[in-house]
């Protein structure tokens, strides 16, 4: 096969939102906002983090108000477009929340990350919610000697952080094999918090829930201003007691919030459902979700019916924080996702893909995630979940929910709660500075997968400049 010519199946589809609604289809419009409206809360963004703190706060006390107010329909964004990743992963660099807050705080975040994770389970399975959810953990896999030593380099920040011998297990060559089959693989951890689901069957369902719950949800209600106790429409004037903004990577279409967090671009693409001698040579019977060690880094998982959908960065940044039309993505990055996926498995070279997509994420200046509420201007947010939302957001929401409330707890003391962040350059140097360091990541990249023993230079100034 051409290195610069995918596979193409007839059926091939571009963007249309993402693969996951491709399956579930993709929902009718609720009506929009009918005009002004008083409520106790509104929500700002139809996605997960709205959604869970509407959820848990509806169950906290039945006779609030709470509206959520979505440009297009709930989950159109991150929330119905990523990997599919439950996942225990930190919200950011952990080093920041312990050097802040000491590292007890940083381990008692964690330590939430991995109940979090049961949370959303347990939630699913009571409302019942369908998002073909199995936990089966996350591999994370060395494919060179330089990412073996980075694996092993960071076990000890790792159980400093949190991560006991249960929480993440070290697997060498033959272990990982058991599992799946990785070419070059030469050993992976592998942790049981994490589990696979698809992401717009879960966002749907939870939007159902809420709904149902007595939440008014407004689609087709885009917001164009936020103000103390207020968020302003197309449609009419929302006022709150309480405007929580939750946007995530469209939190820069917000007037004055372009700088806040920067829409990170992440592609993906889905496979035809796999032959049997493929899925025998790939020998991957579980669902585990998959990551390597890379610099620019993959994102995979096996889907319930039979798949294999893997994402990465493509074009990471799009200048002026412009998004993705309904998620087409370039021909390109098809390529390169495709080019990343036989490296991984040889015995998907000539398998057709069938769907392709994008969307953003929101990465603040320090790569850390937060959680706010201001109780004289009424206004918080939360999100600049860097990639590990899935999760992330349901311990948002309940957090948010505690603040709301004014309910002091263990989870309004959590290192993340109230950070501030200095916001992203401006134009031109926020996009020079992304599309260079993404350059030079992948330059790292190339240059271990020559045989390079340790961490890139290369890599090691990226991650300087970029703050990660």
């Amino acid at each position: 096969m051409s290195e610069t010519t995918p596979a193409i199946s007839p059926a091939l589809v571009n963007g249309d939102v993402s693969f996951w609604y491709r399956e579930s289809g993709i929902p009718a419009r609720r009506p929009a906002l009918p005009g002004d409206l008083d409520v106790d809360v509104a929500l700002v963004g139809g996605g997960y983090t709205s959604l869970w703190t509407a959820y848990y706060l509806k169950k906290a006390q039945p006779d609030l108000r709470i509206a959520v107010l979505e440009k297009e329909f709930a989950g159109f964004g991150a929330s119905g477009r990523n990997g599919g990743w439950l996942s225990a992963e930190p919200p950011g660099q952990m080093r920041r929340y312990a050097k802040a807050h000491g590292p007890a705080s940083a381990v008692a975040l964690q330590r939430e990350m991995f109940s979090s994770v049961d949370e959303v389970i347990r939630v699913a399975g009571e409302e019942g919610i369908d998002a073909d959810i199995q936990k089966d953990g996350l591999l994370h896999v060395a494919t060179n000697a330089a990412q073996q030593r980075r694996l092993r380099e960071r076990l000890p920040s790792l159980r400093a952080e949190g991560w006991s011998e249960n929480d993440l297990v070290e697997l060498d060559r033959d272990q990982l094999a058991e599992r799946v089959r990785v070419a070059g693989a030469r050993g992976a951890h592998w942790s049981p918090h994490c589990a696979r689901i698809q992401p717009a069957k879960l966002v749907r369902g939870l939007a159902d829930v809420v709904e149902r719950m007595g939440v008014a949800v407004y689609e087709g209600t885009e917001v164009t201003e936020i103000r103390p106790h207020q968020a302003v429409t197309v449609h009419g004037t929302v006022r709150a007691t309480y405007v929580i903004r939750a946007l995530e990577g469209f939190t820069a279409s917000l007037r004055g919030h372009r700088r806040v967090w920067l829409p990170m671009n992440s592609s993906m693409i889905v496979t035809e459902h796999l032959p049997t001698h493929v899925r025998e040579e790939i020998g991957w019977r579980g669902a585990e979700l998959l990551g390597d060690e890379a610099h620019s880094y993959c994102y995979v998982q096996r889907t319930a019916d039979g798949r294999i959908a893997i994402g990465g960065r493509g074009i990471p940044y799009m200048f002026g924080s412009h998004v993705d039309q309904r998620g087409e993505t370039r021909a390109a990055t098809q390529v390169q996702l495709q080019a990343v996926l036989r490296q991984l498995f040889p015995s998907t070279e000539g398998l057709a893909i069938d769907h392709t997509w994008s969307g953003v994420l929101g990465v603040p200046r320090d790569w850390c995630a937060t959680v706010h509420l201001d109780e004289k201007t009424g206004l918080g947010w939360a999100g600049g979940y860097v990639g590990h939302g899935v999760t992330t957001t349901n311990l948002a929401g309940r957090t948010l929910r505690d603040l709301v409330l004014r309910q002091e707890t263990d989870l309004t003391r959590l290192p993340w709660v109230d950070r501030t962040v200095r916001g992203w350059e401006p134009e031109p140097l926020r996009w020079l500075g992304v599309r260079s360091l993404y350059v030079a990541y992948r330059a790292a990249d190339r240059h271990e997968n020559t045989g390079l023993g340790r961490t890139s230079v290369i890599a090691r100034l990226a991650d300087v400049i970029s703050g990660r």
